[in-house]
């Protein structure tokens, strides 16, 4: 879900009760380096542009 451009943060917690940070720790540890920190670029470029993403 966390790799979805579509499912906020928020949306997550939710459903499973996992913090931003806790999905940002999980992700780090399953996804490659570089597919890690181009996710995360993503995410940050996205939530720059819109009030609620991420």
């Amino acid at each position: 879900m966390a790799l979805s451009d579509h499912t906020s943060f928020g949306d997550i917690e939710k459903l499973y009760g996992l913090s931003a940070d806790d999905v940002k720790r999980i992700m780090r540890q399953n996804l490659k380096r570089g597919s890690y920190e181009a996710w995360r670029r993503r995410v940050r470029k996205f939530s720059d542009r819109r009030e609620h993403y991420k």
